[in-house]
């Protein structure tokens, strides 16, 4: 499993965990099935952008700390057109 799709699993699991809910209660909030959300946290699938903003909304955090994007990273876009 690549690290990214590991590192994101586990903030799935641990968050999900954190708030005291069951795979089948997150899936229940949003719309799926419990594979769906067992997947993610098994690194066997990603969720859509569409379901990372859902799980920020969820978890009171935000989309940049489920990707594990870092504070102050920065895109340097100077060479494009």
């Amino acid at each position: 499993m690549a690290q990214g799709i590991k590192l994101l699993a586990d903030k799935i699991r641990t968050l999900r965990e954190q708030h005291g809910i069951t795979q089948s209660e997150l899936s229940r909030r949003l719309g799926l099935t419990r594979s769906s959300i067992n997947g993610w946290e098994m690194g066997l699938s990603v969720p859509s952008p569409q379901y990372i903003v859902e799980l920020a909304k969820q978890f009171s955090v935000s989309t940049d700390y489920l990707l594990g994007v870092k504070q102050g990273a920065v895109l340097n876009i100077d060479d494009l057109t």
